[in-house]
């Protein structure tokens, strides 16, 4: 492999307090490579409040400009640049670009386990600490003992592959041990065999709760969609490219949804600007080709593409409550990537909503549901009644559902 530049990734503080961080990235490039960009700057708690970037096909120039979320105020600027540049291809491999497509190794799966007192809000700390440490929560197994303890398995990958060493491991549970405190903890981690399977499985979803979440009807988080995306497709303007304009309702991971969608769709973006937020809305200029590299000529094909566009940008989450039993659970999906990755920070925003409600969480997983034409990941969480919410009213689920939304998409 080439060697890549530290130059290829630079970070340039706002001049003043409140103005955004400008990340510049030049490199070579490859298939999905914005995509990927977009979704570690989700992964770090950052809003892409503009960008521009443009491509040959063999190099690429992109730049960002973000914000911290308000649930993500300390921002590791080292780690992200770090995590930037791994993801860029060498200049040797954009030599091979057009040959073979880069084939990394999946990462080691490890199973972490810890017991201890429960108490509100314990899932979301336990949450924000692996986050902060550069964990991705692969799957989750959350079960309340009738004596207020709490088992917690969470299967996850680390970003930086450093889990095997004892020194990572030691960091990891020290972090989880000073966030429980006085609750008591034991935390264990290893790698997770194939022994664990079972472990891992997940309880299929009812058939009602699957229908009002991934039926044919279709979903909108947030009522009528007529007026919150609009596509206006033109091949006159540019000889070589279709021109892509977009005016959408703003919210958190927009321009990760639109790259991820254009990346399974087997569009390919050569320039793009994504424009400051105006009244609520952006607008985005995408100049695209087809596989083929010349314009999306065939009406079929813009129409498939557009409405895919549109339906991830208006609804690129699901959120439901339904009765279990007796128990009231919450039900969160969103559609996966080809690439087999789930969306970024889903779990971490919904347990935020959760303890800023004061509910309690008896119960959570993560698991995989597979419908005609995609695979979702589905997050499973079997709430707690409380005084200030009882479930069973529709006025409180209502509360939980638009709570779970806006927190979800940065409303």
């Amino acid at each position: 492999m080439g060697i890549l530049n530290d130059d290829a990734v630079l970070i340039e503080p706002g001049k003043i307090s409140g103005d955004p961080t400008v990340v510049t990235v030049n490199c070579p490039d490859e298939s999905g490579l914005g995509s990927t960009l977009c979704r570690i700057i989700l992964e770090f708690g950052l809003s892409i409040t503009r960008a521009d970037f443009s491509t040959d096909g063999r190099w690429c120039y992109i730049v960002f400009w973000v914000t911290p979320d308000i649930s993500s105020p300390k921002i590791d600027w080292d780690s992200l640049k770090n995590r930037l540049l791994s993801a860029c291809p060498s200049c040797l491999g954009s030599f091979y670009f057009c040959l073979q497509s880069n084939v990394s190794k999946p990462p080691s799966l490890y199973l972490l386990k810890f017991f201890c007192r429960d108490r509100k809000g314990l899932l979301h700390d336990v949450t924000k600490v692996l986050t902060e440490l550069e964990f991705t929560i692969q799957r989750v197994k959350v079960m309340t003992t009738p004596d207020g303890r709490v088992l917690d398995m969470f299967f996850i990958t680390d970003a930086i592959d450093l889990l095997h060493t004892k020194q990572r491991q030691t960091k990891t549970c020290d972090h989880l041990t000073a966030v429980l405190g006085e609750h008591g903890v034991s935390c264990e981690l290893e790698l997770a065999g194939p022994e664990l399977e079972s472990v891992q499985r997940f309880s299929s979803l009812p058939p009602l709760a699957a229908d009002e979440l991934f039926g044919p009807d279709g979903f909108d988080i947030s009522g009528s969609s007529s007026n919150k995306a609009v596509l206006t497709v033109d091949n006159q303007l540019s000889p070589a490219h279709t021109l892509l304009q977009i005016r959408c309702v703003d919210q958190k991971g927009l321009f990760y949804d639109i790259l991820r969608t254009s990346k399974d769709c087997d569009v390919h973006i050569a320039y793009g600007r994504f424009s400051s937020k105006v009244k609520g809305y952006r607008n985005l200029e995408l100049f695209v080709r087809g596989t083929d590299g010349n314009k999306i000529l065939d009406p079929k094909h813009q129409a498939n593409f557009c409405a895919r566009l549109k339906e991830e940008m208006v609804c690129p989450l699901r959120v439901i409550i339904v009765n279990r039993g007796p128990d009231t659970e919450l039900l969160v999906a969103n559609p996966v990537e080809l690439s087999g990755k789930g969306r970024p920070r889903v779990f971490y925003d919904v347990t935020l909503a959760l303890k800023s409600l004061g509910i309690c969480i008896f119960s959570a997983e993560i698991g995989r549901h597979s419908t005609l034409d995609r695979q979702w990941e589905v997050y499973r969480f079997l709430l707690d009644e409380s005084r200030e919410f009882p479930l069973a009213s529709l006025r409180a689920r209502n509360q939980v559902v638009d709570r779970v939304t806006k927190t979800l998409m940065g409303w």
